[in-house]
């Protein structure tokens, strides 16, 4: 191998360069280590035909080579062919018998071929000599997860946080079969064992944080993340999830400061030049808002929640035709979020395209009908246009999806007005007044006449109870 081939460090540079040498059929033999970089640069990139095409040439060159057997396994496992997976975990297990690895991997791959009785029995097994059980149990609390038997597996991850209170992913599933299960209240007392055991332990104080703003106490889990940040001054994570309950709390100067806090621990992350912006947003600063959701797109081109965050940013600053373009890019990546296409029917309306604007209501309603807005957003489109009875249509089709809805009812009863239907309006109007009298103020949005709104007033006031 080349020296100039030695000095590359990145996966890619490694894949492409063996790219080029299987076209030129010129493929040299090379260190175990450099194919093993080159299949997880395609795992990495969710490429596993390709992975596997590697691991099959590495494993010609390298038939006794656990690392690969687990590396072809993991792939197969990918594949859903658990037969042949299992096959060759058993052969790298004949070559290192009692390797952790291997054994969590085949109780893994039989819990996902549907061998759940087979897989406790080999995790089990491996509490004999493993010396890290919390891992052991860990595993054993994901197979009964994903089997949905979930209080076996909240049982399970207990026993791995007790084995170790740092063991961030059995903390973080404990949390979440214990909210499925509606037990998260009732589990408080379980993290303050271990805080009372250990109040200087960062990681249950910041588990104890998750559990709070799972449950929406909002402010005492800023306390438990400051807790955790007061032990570990550099621990990102707790900053990170701070960031979040400020936001939640509406704090958004100081969620802003978490997460430039994890940011200079963490260094530049997609994710969270994705939160410093919307703070940003939130605070309506839009300009520097726009600037990191584009950071994070450069590190991520498919993070469809940043480039809609650059389009909503652009539509409060009435750039429609920017907007319409960025909510386009969301939309590419993520077709199936009716929020993206009711922010591009707002941009598509506000640059005149009523056809596209139209197009996009249409996509929202169909991916989620029983969101109110998007009736009342689109019907409110032909309402402008004089086409009452369509306006009127539209809202009714809301009505089977939302019987009840008093918004509903107003706007109908403005729509018929508007048509001059006016002995329909005022039944609509009572059944609107009956379900929610104060929302009665819709009304005068869309009769801003003083006389109008006089004689509406006068019928309105018959029902005020």
């Amino acid at each position: 191998m080349s020296d100039n081939f030695e000095k590359r460090s990145g996966g890619k540079d490694l894949a492409d360069w063996f790219e080029n040498q299987l076209k030129k059929n010129e493929l040299q033999f090379l260190d175990l280590n450099v194919y093993v970089d080159i299949i997880e640069h395609y795992l990495q990139a969710d490429n596993n035909h390709k992975a596997l095409e590697v691991c099959n040439i590495a494993i010609k060159q390298y038939p006794y080579s656990s690392e690969l057997l687990v590396n072809k396994a993991q792939i197969l496992s990918n594949l859903e062919e658990y037969r042949e997976a299992l096959f060759l975990l058993d052969k790298a297990a004949n070559l290192q018998p009692n390797d952790t690895e291997i054994l969590l991997l085949k109780g893994n791959i039989l819990a996902l071929s549907g061998n759940l009785e087979e897989a406790i029995v080999e995790f089990e097994h491996m509490l004999d000599f493993c010396e890290e059980k919390d891992e052991v149990y860990y595993h054993i609390g994901l197979a009964y997860q994903n089997a949905a038997e979930f209080h076996k597996a909240i049982h399970y991850y207990k026993l791995a946080v007790a084995s170790n209170v740092n063991h961030e992913d059995a903390m973080y599933e404990l949390a979440y079969c214990l909210d499925v299960t509606g037990e998260l209240e009732s589990s408080l007392n379980f993290y303050h064992q271990f805080i009372d055991q250990d109040p200087y332990s960062a990681h249950a104080w910041y588990n104890m944080g998750i559990v709070y703003n799972k449950l929406g106490q909002f402010e005492k889990a800023v306390q438990a993340y400051e807790y955790a940040i007061a032990v570990d001054e550099d621990f990102a994570s707790a900053y990170f999830n701070l960031g979040n309950t400020y936001m939640n709390l509406q704090l958004y100067k100081k969620a802003l400061e978490a997460y430039k806090n994890t940011l200079q621990i963490e260094g530049p992350d997609a994710e969270t030049y994705c939160c410093i912006a919307s703070s940003y947003e939130k605070l309506k600063k839009y300009d520097k808002a726009i600037k990191f959701y584009q950071r994070s797109t450069k590190i991520d081109y498919l993070n469809d929640e940043a480039w809609f965050g650059i389009g909503t940013c652009l539509n409060k600053q009435h750039r429609w035709y920017e907007a319409a373009f960025f909510l386009g890019k969301a939309i590419k990546i993520n077709k199936a979020n009716e929020t993206y296409w009711l922010a591009l029917a707002e941009a598509e309306y506000n640059t005149g395209n009523i056809v596209s604007c139209l197009e996009a209501y249409q996509e929202a309603s169909l991916l989620d009908p029983e969101n109110i807005q998007v009736w009342l957003s689109w019907s409110y489109v032909f309402y402008e246009q004089g086409d009452y009875d369509k306006a009127i249509s539209l809202v009714l089709s809301g009505l089977d999806e939302v019987p009840d809805c008093a918004e509903f009812y107003y706007y109908i009863t403005a729509y018929l007005i508007a048509a001059s239907q006016y002995k329909e309006a005022f039944n609509y109007l009572e059944n609107a007044l009956t379900l929610d009298f104060k929302k009665h103020e819709i009304l005068y949005e869309f009769f801003p006449r003083l006389e109008t709104q006089k004689a509406l007033f006068k019928i309105i006031d018959q029902y005020r109870k």
